[in-house]
């Protein structure tokens, strides 16, 4: 077995555990996943470094730099306040415009992204809700609820572009790409509206947040990957 795949099957086992943890109320389940998060991405992107097929592939090195800011979001995000959760945003929103750029160098130039039926949807969506869950922010943190306008713009924006690829790229590639950015879009939104829509959230809607956010950076990385066979 390749050990590029032997990282892989570890990333699936700490994703497993750390959702779910994430939905298990006490204080030990926290304390564990102090453990298991900082370890989801560093595994991911020591899987898709290794990977023969990535060696050659036009969206690896932006992908590993979304991956570290990814490591950031996840690590902030283990604190506790709203100055943590904005810290955390940030470092994932650095790890989204990385996608971006990398998007946006292999985009599809035969039409605009304005002409994508999904990016126009995209916007819609966010305009909709996002400006509803920065508000809720802002009645808690001022800063909190810029950061989180901004963030949610620029998800929005990665998603969009991960949906308009080069059609040179291969198929596969540019499908897992495609998906993995619009499961990340709908983690967070499960994300946001547990924290600033639902007070009296369940605690197993953060396993939903981390079963979608983990099945959301394994297929970004594996699209990324087979993007250069």
């Amino acid at each position: 077995m390749r050990r590029s795949t032997q990282l892989k099957l570890a990333y699936a086992a700490l994703a497993a555990t750390d959702t779910a943890l994430a939905g298990t109320g006490g204080r030990w389940a926290h304390r564990a996943r102090y453990l298991t998060k900082p370890l989801l991405l560093p595994v991911l992107g020591s899987a898709l470094a290794r990977d023969e097929r990535a060696r050659t592939s036009p969206l690896r090195t932006t992908t590993l730099a979304a991956q570290v800011g990814g490591w950031g979001g996840d690590v902030l995000l283990l604190g506790e306040g709203e100055r943590a959760f904005g810290a955390g945003a940030t470092s994932f929103g650095l790890g989204h415009l990385a996608y971006i750029s990398g998007f946006l160098r292999h985009r599809d130039r035969r039409t605009p992204l304005s002409a994508s039926r999904t990016a126009r949807g995209i916007a819609a969506t966010w305009a909709l809700s996002g400006p509803v869950v920065a508000t809720k922010a802002f009645r808690k943190d001022r800063r909190l609820g810029a950061t989180l306008l901004g963030y949610s713009a620029v998800l929005a924006g990665m998603a969009a572009t991960a949906r308009h690829l080069d059609p040179a790229l291969p198929r596969d590639a540019r499908a897992l790409t495609a998906a993995g950015a619009l499961t990340f879009l709908a983690s967070d939104a499960v994300l946001g509206a547990r924290t600033f829509l639902l007070p009296n959230a369940p605690a197993r809607l953060e396993s939903v947040v981390m079963a979608t956010y983990t099945a959301a950076q394994l297929m970004l990385a594996e699209g990324a990957a087979r993007a250069g066979r």
